[in-house]
């Protein structure tokens, strides 16, 4: 809500003074005008001037102005301006140290400040952090909670996804040595890296990590491509190394690395990763274009992956709300920045408190909004385009909607000054979209599911009567 703006002095708020301008030596006095002629002849020995009228017939007519007397009145007129600016200065700095001593005294806390004199713009007013994922991709790779040596590989590997986007002289020297670092503790680290993985994923890890070290797409070859300067290739190759990284961090995180609260047991819970294809139809007999070729249809898939890592509770209700085939024939409704399911669904899902891990922390934070103004900053971040999160239950607003969800519609247009959204760290997010994003942005009000089913992630799901 915007509050009125605390009116502050001119001083502070940035009114710009007019200062008084002296036209010399003409002075505008009545409707006549006082100007110098030359000084030629007698009239400069008699130090006169002229006196011309404003009539149309102007008339002349001599006037003796003593040269002291003007200089008197003109310095005169400039010391009296000159000490009324001074004066006015030194009120204004009078004023705003009085404004200063009041506000550093008063006793409301500074969030009761920020009500009475600031706009309540939930912005956030400090620069792009490279810390907030921008994808929904590198938002799951961050989230996997993968050990120490593995997070290590892709801080260097994603560190070249930025230099890339250095328009001019890319620094292929920084790039390499970051290749270099990540091979080197892929290589030396390797015994604790396929270690702890499950005895049945032993074989699976040893292949992936073979891939991410010598084969194609892997370390070695994306070394060959930065020497070659070809950002093209480095970027394709890239994305396999980190691709690959990504399947064998899943492999090294078999369930939580968190204990749940006891008295959120008695939820669904997804204990990993899961996989959800929606297959969504026009409702009025239109087409869906799909963006890289292709026929139009009047239906198309949108495939999202939910996150149990981050948000078990949230993820795991969802992942049974699919099961149950709650989403199949529901309607969407579309706004500006989001499309949702249509209304709650009677007699399914769970009510569960708002889930939202804070980056940095170990487990997440239970019916508590993050202070983004404060920096914290959600491990899945709802700032992505093709976000996928709870809606809020209508009684209680700690609590997500038991059964309505929503795909959000990230516009930078529409966000804060540091990128993120307004509604940053007030929802439950869980998964992402991963394909059909160009979808989401053809969907209209009264298209609807046709069907949701959740292809992976069924052996994670824990439902209550097996606890």
């Amino acid at each position: 809500m915007a509050t009125a703006a605390f009116p502050l002095p001119s001083v502070i708020s940035g009114v710009i003074y007019n200062r008084p301008v002296l036209r010399c030596p003409s002075f505008f006095i009545r409707k006549s005008c006082l100007r110098p002629r030359p000084f030629t002849g007698g009239r400069a020995r008699a130090n006169r001037f002229s006196y011309l009228t404003a009539s149309a017939k102007t008339k002349t007519r001599s006037l003796r102005v003593p040269q002291e007397t003007l200089h008197q009145n003109l310095f005169s007129k400039l010391l009296s301006f000159s000490a009324f600016y001074q004066g006015l200065k030194k009120a204004e700095s009078v004023i705003a140290a009085i404004l200063i001593l009041f506000q550093s005294s008063f006793t409301l806390p500074s969030s009761t400040w920020d009500t009475l004199f600031i706009s309540s713009a939930n912005a956030v007013l400090f620069s792009p952090d490279t810390k907030v994922p921008r994808t929904g991709e590198l938002a799951l790779r961050r989230a996997i909670p993968a050990n120490a040596n593995m997070k290590a590989i892709q801080d260097s590997l994603e560190d070249i996804s930025y230099l890339l986007r250095i328009p001019q002289r890319k620094p292929y020297g920084t790039m390499e040595g970051d290749v270099k670092k990540a091979l080197k503790i892929a290589m030396e680290q390797k015994e604790s890296i396929l270690g702890i993985l499950p005895e049945e994923l032993k074989e699976k890890g040893s292949l992936l990590y073979t891939s991410l070290t010598d084969g194609k797409g892997g370390l070695k070859n994306l070394i060959e491509f930065i020497k070659e300067n070809d950002p093209d290739k480095i970027s394709v190759v890239l994305q396999s190394s980190l691709d690959t990284l990504a399947d064998l961090e899943l492999l090294q995180a078999p369930g939580l690395s968190f204990l749940l609260p006891e008295q959120y047991l008695k939820y669904p819970r997804l204990t990993g990763r899961g996989v959800v294809n929606f297959v969504v139809e026009k409702s009025d007999g239109s087409t869906f274009f799909p963006t890289f070729g292709g026929e139009p249809k009047s239906f198309a898939t949108i495939q999202v992956v939910l996150d149990g890592y981050s948000a078990p509770l949230t993820a795991g209700n969802f992942a049974k709300l699919v099961i149950d085939g709650a989403y199949d024939g529901v309607r969407l409704k579309c706004t500006n920045q989001a499309v949702l399911s249509d209304n709650e669904l009677e007699n399914y899902g769970y009510s569960v408190p708002l889930e939202v891990k804070p980056s940095g922390e170990f487990e997440p934070l239970y019916k508590t909004a993050l202070s983004i103004q404060d920096g914290e900053l959600p491990v899945l971040p709802l700032s992505v385009y093709g976000a996928v999160a709870m809606a809020h239950n209508t009684d209680l607003e700690e609590y997500s909607s038991p059964s309505q969800f929503f795909f959000y519609l990230y516009d930078k247009r529409n966000a804060g000054l540091g990128g993120l959204s307004f509604e940053e760290g007030q929802f439950s997010v869980f998964g992402y979209t991963i394909i059909g994003r160009d979808v989401l942005s053809q969907i209209k009000s009264g298209d609807l599911i046709r069907s949701a089913k959740l292809v992976q992630g069924q052996d994670r799901l824990v439902l209550p009567e097996q606890t």
